[in-house]
């Protein structure tokens, strides 16, 4: 199966370097140094490129900005490579480009596949393609969160399809409750709010306006307000068409027109224009009779009804007093009455919907109680599983005597969930408090492994927690940041050949001081400063051979001529490749 694997970083005025390439490959990459030579600049690079924090203090001193580049293998199926396509990536002949660019002034810019990116999109990647593990990591598994959510990836769909049913019903109950809560505490409010709609919408009803009605009421009231001098102007403009018989000699415009389609009439058979002419002055002649027809009408039907403009004028301050309070107009002030009288009964059923509310907060904390049951049930039994296994691992570590073991508790509560016959205290991922316990040796008492784990034991147990992780929930790469503090001796035999084995599925890279692990490694990769005090490109290289084997001396003895130092280092090389 072809799984990610980073390739090679390129980091530039990173801390105490000044211009690096550091080489990868799969299987086990050990990186050695001298203490202060840069070995943890290479797990810091690899945090900036998987969207960690920017700590402007990184940059190096006299460079104006630090940049980190990657580059990541990534199958062209995999989900990965899915989701930086839809970030806008390209993949570069099935590798993936990433870059980090961190300015002196604290600014940071990310770049996928040769795409500017939001950070997040590199953090988003990040736990698909490597676990990162250094001290700081170490503290996190110390949290009970995160021992919970490492018993719940452990346990898999056991527990997962249960934590959605159970995530599913918690949120519906929580909306439902808070739904509850806001109609009981703000009662009088909504009280207040019905007896005004109320108000409102039987004002309204007592008026019963129509849409548009205020509209059609002013024109009328214009009229009516002017009706005197629309009557006299209508009849001198029907004077004006057809003449005023009581003026029998004043000349008006259709018998002029008629005058005029007479003389043409006479003639039109000589000349067809002159005939066109004619028809449209005949047409003229019809229109005018139509318009002093119609002059005639509106004079006869104009109403000049005092008291009807007193009754439309007092309607319309009927309207004019809704629209003042409801809308800018009556179709406003008609919306306004349909849209309150919705709320009003939504606000009338207030004590029905208590009801509803209650019992269906009721019935989900029972159903909340039951899946919770369940949620504990399952964890009970992975983490029987999980403790067995990294128990094991702990053997092989050098801890034979050690056993670790799950405390899976809950918190009683009044106001909490029936679980068991007790209410108990409940969240989003259930009832259970889930506690990592180790007992290093026999007769010593379980004990959170904050307080029953030093230094190294802690590492051991976290690399353990990894190892059994890989066979159930694997990602490509692995990096170990000083894992092995506190460790050595046969210890550190173990933890190398642990990590060796991790390899054999995984690619893994450990920064360490120690030789017993770096001679388990495939190849093994040396960070040195220059005399001024920095990493150049020199100063990352893999070592093979002799230069192998002094940098295994230096690191027994803190001498590479010494022959002692210089066997020892040949006998660990040949145990490591005999064991793998």
């Amino acid at each position: 199966m072809v799984v990610s694997v980073l390739e090679e970083m390129r980091i530039r005025s990173l801390g105490v370097i000044d211009d690096a390439v550091v080489e990868l490959s799969p299987g086990f990459t050990a990186v050695t140094g001298e203490t202060g030579a840069g070995k943890t600049m290479v797990v810091t690079s690899l945090g900036l490129l998987l969207g960690g924090r920017a700590d402007p203090a990184l940059v190096r001193i006299g460079a104006g900005k630090a940049v980190v580049e990657g580059r990541i293998t990534v199958p062209d199926n995999a989900s990965v490579a899915v989701r930086a396509e839809e970030a806008g990536a390209e993949l570069d002949d099935g590798a993936l480009l990433i870059s980090r660019t961190v300015s002196a002034e604290g600014r940071s810019r990310a770049h996928l596949g040769g795409r500017s990116v939001p950070v997040g999109v590199l953090a988003e990647l990040a736990d698909e393609l490597v676990a990162v593990h250094g001290q700081t990591d170490q503290q996190g598994l110390l949290k009970l969160s995160r021992q919970r959510q490492a018993l719940d990836r452990y346990a898999g769909d056991a527990v997962a399809v249960p934590l959605a049913k159970y995530t599913e019903a918690y949120r519906r109950l929580r909306a439902v409750s808070a739904e509850l809560e806001e109609i009981t505490t703000r009662a009088r409010e909504r009280a207040q709010e019905a007896d005004m709609l109320r108000y409102g919408l039987d004002e309204i009803a007592a008026v019963e306006p129509r849409a548009g009605e205020d509209v059609e009421l002013a024109e009328e009231a214009e009229r009516l307000g002017h009706a005197e001098a629309l009557a006299s102007a209508a009849a001198a403009a029907h004077a004006a068409l057809v003449g005023n018989p009581e003026d029998p000699e004043g000349v008006d415009a259709s018998t002029l027109v008629a005058g005029a389609h007479r003389a043409l009439e006479a003639v039109r058979s000589h000349d067809p224009a002159l005939a066109s002419l004619a028809d449209r002055i005949g047409e003229v002649g019809i229109l005018l009779g139509d318009v002093a027809g119609e002059l005639a009408g509106y004079a006869d039907d104009l109403d000049a009804d005092p008291l009807r403009l007193a009754a439309v004028e007092e309607r319309r301050a009927a309207l004019t007093a809704l629209t003042r309070k409801y809308g800018e107009d009556i179709n406003a002030v008609l919306a306004y009455a349909e849209q309150g009288a919705a709320r009003l009964t939504e606000l009338d059923s207030d004590d029905e919907r208590i009801g509803e509310l209650t019992a269906e907060r009721d019935a989900l904390r029972t159903e909340l109680g039951g899946l919770a049951q369940a949620l504990t049930d399952a964890r009970t039994e992975a983490a029987k599983r999980f403790a067995a296994a990294v128990t094991a691992e702990l053997a092989s570590l050098a801890m034979p005597h050690a056993r670790v073991s799950f405390s899976i508790r809950q918190t009683e509560d009044p106001e909490g969930v029936e679980v068991g016959g007790r209410a108990v205290a409940y969240g989003q991922s259930g009832v259970d408090e889930v506690e990592l316990l180790l007992a290093p040796h026999p007769g010593a008492p379980p004990r959170p492994i904050a307080k029953g784990a030093s230094g190294g034991e802690l590492s051991r147990v976290m690399l353990a927690v990894e190892v059994v992780f890989a066979g159930t929930d694997p990602v490509p790469t692995y990096l170990f940041d000083e894992v092995d503090a506190g460790v050595g001796g046969k210890a550190a035999v173990e933890i190398g050949r642990r990590l060796a084995r991790l390899a054999k599925t995984a690619q893994v890279v450990v920064v360490t001081h120690l030789p017993q692990v770096a001679a388990f490694a495939d190849r093994q990769l040396l960070v040195e400063k220059t005399n001024e005090g920095s990493v150049t490109r020199s100063g990352v290289k893999v070592l093979e051979g002799e230069e192998r084997i002094r940098e295994l001396s230096r690191m027994l003895a803190g001498q590479e001529d010494s022959q002692t130092a210089r066997a020892h280092a040949e006998e660990l090389l040949k145990t490591a490749r005999a064991d793998v």
